[in-house]
């Protein structure tokens, strides 16, 4: 634009940045894309360079005011990506090239789909992205989870596009938890009412609260659940109390726990954010195996909370195709990369047509198992 100074500047830290002009930036209220989440994952411990992450956030400044920006991180490994590249990275260091560190944008630990490109001119975003990656001589720059209807990539030459699928429950206007069940088929309806019937029996029950409702004791109790899940699975718990603590007060309302109880006694939690329209679960745990007692904290829960507070949509993480038979539909993601090098860049292309076609025959047998007489009007069909 004729007359404006612009300007592109890449961060190494978030508070950088004032918290007002970043989230100004953000097109709707999504709590992964605030300034709150993200700088409080760097101040509290979760984003350290010995797990790989090292913040280089872009800013786009026109006549010193924040016009466009994107969460960035230089990442020495690939993970808390949940977009597998593994064996790009074995592909390049066969061919004795390294494929770390690379650059990528996206929320870290969460597979959760919203904006990566905030505020105007995407496209000269996306030109400083390249343009970084070929400056540190960076194998690639990746782009994770972008939602529907937000700025993308639109140059297949040098962005490659790479799909997969979450599972995610629509509000078709139910009126209650039972206007659910009525819509699903009476096999899968009997299955539902079974399980949650189960756990009542077993003397449990449930309570949803925000985060300013959690004492001391609840906080302990949701990252010993949280800590617990990581470890039992041999896998390590990036996310500290402190930051969990952190979101409790900095979005005490963007924050839901449900917090099971079993006479009395506290058993398990289904950690949760949500927007105005969408409720995200994104973390469990419990002390002992109830049957029947997942299901009923992270998805049917979960549901009742949005059927009551008039969310449109829940988002339960990724993975987990026993979700469809509980009401949660096949959701195609979407992912974007560029490869600096040529080569290897047409390598990869040639694998994810391949890829491309395996991913919608999935979908198609995704579809086939749902639960529903008549999807939700809201749920789109498969490509």
């Amino acid at each position: 634009m004729s007359g404006d100074r612009r300007r592109i500047e890449f961060h190494a830290q978030l508070a950088e940045i004032p918290p007002a002009a970043w989230d100004t930036l953000r097109p709707d209220d999504n709590p992964f894309l605030s300034h709150a989440f993200l700088a409080g994952l760097e101040r509290h411990g979760c984003i350290r360079a010995d797990l790989g992450w090292q913040p280089h956030h872009l800013a786009l400044y026109e006549n010193e005011r924040l016009a466009g920006a994107a969460p960035i991180y230089l990442k020495a490994n690939s993970h808390g990506e949940f977009v597998f590249d593994w064996a790009w990275a074995d592909a390049f260091e066969r061919h004795g090239f390294d494929y770390y560190p690379k650059l990528l944008c996206a929320v870290p630990y969460s597979p959760v789909c919203g904006p990566r490109l905030l505020g105007g001119d995407p496209a000269h975003l996306l030109d400083a992205l390249r343009a970084e990656c070929v400056r540190h001589g960076l194998s690639s720059v990746h782009m994770n989870f972008t939602a529907p209807g937000q700025p993308v990539p639109d140059d297949p030459e040098h962005w490659l596009e790479r799909n997969d699928w979450q599972f995610h429950w629509h509000n078709d206007g139910y009126r209650d938890f039972d206007d659910f069940l009525a819509a699903l088929l009476p096999k899968k309806r009997k299955n539902l009412r079974q399980e949650r019937a189960r756990v009542a029996a077993q003397g449990v029950e449930l309570d949803a609260l925000h985060g300013d409702e959690l004492d001391d004791d609840d906080w302990r109790f949701v990252y010993a659940c949280y800590a617990a899940t990581f470890e039992e699975k041999g896998n390590y718990p990036a996310l500290t109390e402190a930051f969990l603590r952190h979101l409790g007060t900095a979005m005490p309302r963007q924050v839901v726990v449900f917090l099971a109880r079993q006479h009395g006694k506290r058993v398990a939690m289904a950690f949760c954010l949500r927007s105005a329209t969408t409720l995200y679960g994104r973390y469990w745990g419990c002390l002992h195996e109830i049957p029947g007692l997942h299901f009923e904290t992270c998805y049917y829960q979960g549901i009742a909370y949005c059927l009551r507070e008039g969310l449109q949509r829940f988002e339960p993480g990724a993975q987990g195709q026993h979700k469809i038979a509980r009401g949660f539909l096949p959701q195609r993601t979407r992912s974007f990369h560029f490869v600096a090098q040529a080569d290897f860049r047409a390598a990869i292309r040639r694998s994810l047509v391949a890829e491309h076609v395996q991913v919608s025959r999935w979908g198609e047998s995704l579809w086939a198992q749902s639960p529903f007489a008549t999807p939700p009007a809201a749920v789109a069909v498969i490509e």
